[in-house]
């Protein structure tokens, strides 16, 4: 009795299996339907109506619109640093004030070194004009060469002292300039951001870059694109922007500007590398928009409206024809040229040899 049970239950067992691997068998083997005169349905498609689209995609960084750099007016001790890092400020309010003390010692001495040029060449011109008068009448040939010879290098001294007196004005003047900015002001309005390696330096030298100033509602998008994609690009042309942190948020660009020139280190053909170009995009203002955000874009190159369209694996090409293959009706085919136009990666504009409602079949 316990082994007809057994039987039994082995023999359940076996039959559960048996169906679960027919089951799985005609899920991996589907059948095919069969229309008359045809061995197997044919693949087909119809011409329609409607909107095609060419796009670019693009991606890169997000920054600021506007930077107006600021740099340190001249090297000294910092006597007092003023506006914060991320501080709102307008044109003009000061931002850092440096210790005048060395440059104003400076000025002085240069002062004085351009007076005593000055004094010098007025002596000068005095002890050869009274010289000249002392001197009376040339007696022969040789001291009249003399004498023509002194007064032209003392024209010459004179004329480098001009020059010399010159420069130094100019540079005497450079430096009350810089003076005149001890108190640096805002060159203009904005978020002011220090310099990230160095914040806050107790001396700075000529011309140290401390930071810049930015608007925050004024971000744009500047892209990378390839070589094949770079002359299908005008300014003008809009953009659908992506923020990679953001999902759900899609943002309104438009292109600025497309660099003629291969960015540097992306020109190395040899290497059988591409070349790439920048792409300027503006951007709608967006509260998620922050300089340095990873963005996407679909730049939008051509648009069509109701253009006949058919997808792309449908056309086939030989020999320089291009044709579909027309669907007759009970499983006949037809070999129809046609004239293409407007292409994307899965429609083809057609010009000639259809009309909307035709039947193409995949062959």
């Amino acid at each position: 009795m316990k082994k007809t049970r057994k039987l039994i239950k082995w023999g359940i067992l076996g039959l559960v299996l048996i169906g679960i691997s027919g089951f799985l068998y005609m899920q991996s083997h589907p059948s095919t339907q069969v229309v008359p005169g045809s061995a197997q349905q044919d693949i087909v498609f119809t011409a329609a109506k409607e909107t095609l689209v060419s796009q670019v995609e693009v991606k890169g960084k997000s920054l600021y619109q506007q930077e107006t750099m600021v740099y340190a007016p001249f090297g000294s001790r910092v006597a007092e640093w003023i506006a914060a890092d991320g501080q709102q400020v307008q044109q003009g309010d000061v931002l850092f004030r440096l210790d005048g003390t060395a440059l104003a010692s400076d000025i002085a001495r240069e002062e004085a070194s351009i007076r005593k040029a000055e004094l010098e060449s007025e002596l000068g011109q005095y002890a050869s004009g009274v010289k000249e008068a002392a001197s009376g009448a040339f007696t022969n040939e040789t001291e009249r060469a003399a004498a023509l010879a002194d007064r032209e290098t003392a024209r010459l001294n004179r004329e480098l002292a001009e020059v010399n007196t010159g420069l130094a004005r100019k540079d005497l003047a450079d430096k009350k300039t810089r003076l005149q900015a001890a108190d640096y002001r805002s060159p203009a309005s904005g978020i002011f951001l220090y310099d990230s390696t160095v914040k806050r330096p107790h001396a700075v030298s000529d011309n140290q870059y401390i930071g810049k100033i930015v608007q925050l509602d004024q971000l744009q998008f500047l892209a990378l694109v390839g070589e094949q994609d770079v002359f299908r690009i005008k300014p003008g042309m809009p953009v659908q922007v992506k923020l990679t942190a953001v999902k759900d948020v899609v943002l309104k660009g438009e292109v600025l500007k497309v660099s003629k020139f291969a960015k540097t280190g992306t020109d190395e053909s040899s290497l059988g590398q591409l070349a790439q170009f920048e792409v300027i995009i503006s951007l709608e203002q967006s509260e998620y928009l922050i300089a340095g955000l990873s963005l996407s874009g679909q730049i939008e190159t051509e648009r069509k409206e109701e253009a006949l369209a058919i997808p792309t694996m449908a056309v086939l090409r030989e020999q320089g024809s291009t044709y579909v293959m027309l669907d007759k009706g009970n499983g006949q085919t037809e070999k129809r040229s046609i004239k293409t136009g407007m292409e994307t990666p899965e429609k083809i504009e057609v010009l000639e040899g259809l009309q909307a409602g035709d039947v193409v079949a995949l062959p």
